[in-house]
């Protein structure tokens, strides 16, 4: 426990230093481009699953999803127009479709979208945690950090909803030669 209260007692020192903070360097730069880019990414597929499905729980995952995302994105071009730095270009949002219309060989299916998403979302933890480690600024750090646990927060649920629904999909148990359990 003195490590997460020594660990948290430095981060706190780094916001009450008076010393001026130090330019960014290429590779925050890098990861804040690239949050930026994918929550885009990830609102456009939020949407084209909202224009595809009818389950009342899904559209609710997928809505909070896609105010998460827009969430975070504000938060990251917030900060990156602060710092000076210009916004990489990003596609236009989707437009709304009735999710009836949509022809077959077009439109995902419930359990392709929820793993979809799922998989969308893993990475999206994977790379804050990756961006948090290679940072100097605490700032920029503690961005990435409030990214990630609100990632969390929402795939709970999720995966929550995706066992319920028979759509997770897990790989085969592993038993190894000699274990004493196997049956």
């Amino acid at each position: 426990m003195t490590r997460a209260i020594e660990s948290l007692a430095a981060i706190f020192k780094n916001f009450v230093d008076k010393e001026p903070k130090p330019l960014l360097h290429v590779g925050e730069v890098m990861d804040l481009w690239t949050a930026f880019t994918a929550f885009h990414e990830a609102q456009a597929l939020y949407q084209v699953a909202l224009n595809t499905t009818t389950d009342p729980e899904l559209r609710h995952v997928l809505m909070n999803a896609f105010e998460g995302s827009k969430s975070d994105t504000k938060l990251v071009e917030g900060f990156l127009l602060k710092e000076g730095v210009p916004l990489p270009l990003v596609n236009p949002t989707k437009p709304n479709s009735d999710p009836i219309s949509v022809p077959e060989g077009v439109k995902l299916n419930d359990d392709e979208i929820a793993n979809l998403i799922a998989v969308k979302i893993a990475s999206s933890i994977t790379f804050c945690a990756q961006a948090m480690s290679k940072t100097v600024r605490t700032d920029v750090g503690l961005i990435f950090f409030e990214i990630q646990v609100e990632l969390m927060k929402f795939a709970a649920p999720l995966k929550n909803l995706m066992k319920e629904r028979g759509w997770l999909r897990v790989p085969p148990r592993y038993n190894p030669p000699g274990n004493p359990n196997s049956q």
